[in-house]
């Protein structure tokens, strides 16, 4: 799978991650989903970040990425039907983490491109998930782009996660969108 970038948030550098360095690494993989209906994509908006997000989530011990993709998108978006996937790209990213176990966080993104029923289902979300007001839907991709844009110029808020989605939904609407 093509990597797209690996980002480093501003408190991480690469000499943090080198075989020299006394810091500790945790490791965490995500698969992300990629629904595209002309120039309309799934997404989650989450009221608390008030930004525009793939479905899609961490894979559980014992799950293969495809496995992982099909559960977080079921349980994000209540898509049923999943079917076509295929890969598209990596995103890779070192945060700091706010764990005990690691000092830093790296992250790698496994997107991929897949087709689901039109009706969406029943969610199955995180308290956290329902907390922060994350709902899932049908947007205009170029809107949301626009959307995640303006919130990283004025929110105090945003982070490397707004920052990887806006860099993913800008590239899906290059390659992907059809007009």
């Amino acid at each position: 799978m093509r990597l797209l970038r690996t980002a480093f948030h501003a408190d991480v550098s690469p000499e943090d991650i080198a075989p020299a360095s006394k810091l500790t690494i945790a490791e965490r993989h995500a698969a992300r989903a990629i629904v595209v209906k002309g120039e309309n994509i799934l997404l989650l908006y989450t009221q608390r970040y008030d930004d525009y997000s793939l479905p899609g989530g961490g894979i559980d011990d014992g799950e293969d990425k495809l496995e992982g993709l099909v559960r977080e998108l079921q349980e994000e978006t209540g898509a049923k039907g999943v079917c076509n996937i295929r890969a598209f790209a990596r995103y890779d990213e070192y945060r700091p983490w706010y764990k005990d176990d690691a000092d830093i966080i790296y992250m790698s993104s496994y997107c991929y491109i897949c087709d689901i029923d039109d009706e969406l289902g029943e969610t199955a979300l995180e308290a956290y998930e329902v907390g922060n007001g994350m709902k899932p839907g049908w947007v205009n991709i170029h809107e949301a782009i626009a959307h995640n844009e303006q919130v990283m110029k004025s929110s105090d808020k945003k982070g490397l996660s707004i920052e990887r989605e806006t860099f993913l939904l800008k590239l899906i609407a290059k390659e992907l969108v059809v007009v």
